[in-house]
């Protein structure tokens, strides 16, 4: 049931200014003044019963155009405004989606208006995350203002889930083109050998026979093929470090804006990144707290799941830090995005074959990522962050005309 608060105090000071009246038209022998105070009183009694009564059949509802939106979206939503027989006098939606105030009155009145009315209402969200959108109250009171009754919104919010924004991923390097190259010139599209059997999954149109399970086939599971390491190996993987420190450990820079928001900024780049990757082939994605990466390919079939998994992404000092296991076992790049990059993690991703250490701008200090040592090479701008090649060869460099960063 929604709650209802009743304020009374203009329409009891009414009465008893009423009451008063009448009082003095007795002692004064002035009657007169019966008239009015009978008149006070009785709108002083009946305002608050009108109101409440009128409460009483009256509802606000919200309706939310869609249940996903993206940051910075406008998201629209109508309120659909019931009333009962005895109409709204006089009533006021306070829609806190928005933090607007809106008035309705002759729409909704018992004699000349509609049972129902409409407002649209439009809003964005600048942050990502699961908001509860808690529902609206209604206001009514009676024409004079005397008495007001707020009806609260019953039930549980309803659910928003914004998902971070994405945006193109701008390459550094003039030989980037359309694949994500190895540091051995290999695109990390290209087809592998693989021997070793991770799994089964669903047939895809044009795999070969040899790849198919025929038992499965043979007890009516349908088509169903052989996974193999190789297959996501050798295509980019973007890990998500949400790790990051309240405050700078003693004897650091001090960074700038809030870590909430050098997450947020990790987040959306790794987003950008992962349809990037998507768009040239596929990738896989690994987030805080899972074991084994997510398979994103050219189709996109996984990745609203992952997409909504990435909206919530929460960081701090106790969150557990990426199961990456040993980067140099992967036949593909390592794009390893941290809202705050460990000391250690330069030396963790220089035995991968190709790793990229994506951070936000505000973790830079001299133009490199703060504690990360070793040579490395600015390769990507992508959602307020910087990429970099780490452990790069000089002789790599002085291939593409491009020296190191000591």
């Amino acid at each position: 049931m929604p709650g209802r608060r009743l304020a009374i105090r203009r329409a009891a000071a009414v009465a008893i200014s009423g009451v008063v009246l009448t009082l003095v038209a007795f002692v004064f022998d002035a009657s007169p003044l019966l008239v009015p105070s009978v008149a006070f009183v009785a709108i002083g009694v009946l305002a608050p019963l009108w109101v409440w009564g009128a409460a009483l059949g009256g509802r606000a509802e919200r309706i939310v155009a869609a249940e996903r939106i993206v940051e910075d979206e406008p998201l629209r939503a109508r309120i659909e405004v019931r009333r009962g027989p005895l109409g709204l006098p006089g009533a006021e939606v306070v829609d806190p989606f928005t933090g607007s105030r809106l008035q309705l009155a002759g729409p909704l009145s018992p004699i000349r208006g509609g049972r129902t009315a409409s407002v649209h209402v439009v809003a964005r969200f600048s942050r990502r995350g699961l908001h509860s959108l808690p529902a609206p109250s209604l206001i009514v009171r009676d024409p004079l203002d005397l008495a007001r009754v707020q009806t609260q919104g019953s039930g549980p919010g309803q659910p928003l889930l914004v998902l971070p924004r994405t945006e193109p991923v701008r390459w550094l390097t003039a030989d980037r083109g359309r694949r994500f190259e190895l540091l051995d010139g290999h695109a990390s599209s290209d087809a592998l050998a693989a021997v070793d059997i991770d799994g089964l999954r669903a047939y895809r149109p044009g795999t070969p026979a040899s790849r198919i399970h025929w038992p499965a086939a043979a007890r009516g599971a349908g088509l169903i093929e052989r996974r193999l390491r190789a297959d996501g190996d050798a295509r980019p993987l973007v890990v998500l470090d949400a790790r990051f420190l309240a405050a700078p450990a003693p004897g650091t820079p001090a960074l700038s804006g809030p870590p909430a928001a050098r997450l947020d900024a990790a987040v959306r780049a790794a987003a950008s990144l992962v349809l990037e990757f998507a768009r040239g082939g596929g990738c896989g994605l690994l987030l805080p707290g899972e074991q084994r990466p997510t398979a994103i390919d050219r189709e996109l079939i996984s990745w609203p799941a992952a997409y909504a998994r990435l909206a919530v992404v929460s960081g701090g000092p106790g969150t557990r830090a990426p199961a990456l296991g040993n980067p140099g076992a992967r036949l593909g790049p390592v794009v390893y995005v941290a809202a705050e990059p460990p000391a250690r993690l330069g030396a963790t991703l220089a035995t991968s074959r190709n790793a990229v250490l994506v951070v936000p701008r505000e973790e830079l200090v001299g133009g490199r990522p703060r504690g990360v040592r070793g040579n490395m090479l600015a390769t990507l701008d992508v959602s307020g962050c910087r990429g970099f090649a780490l452990g790069v060869r000089r002789e790599f460099d002085n291939r593409r005309g491009e020296p190191a960063v000591a």
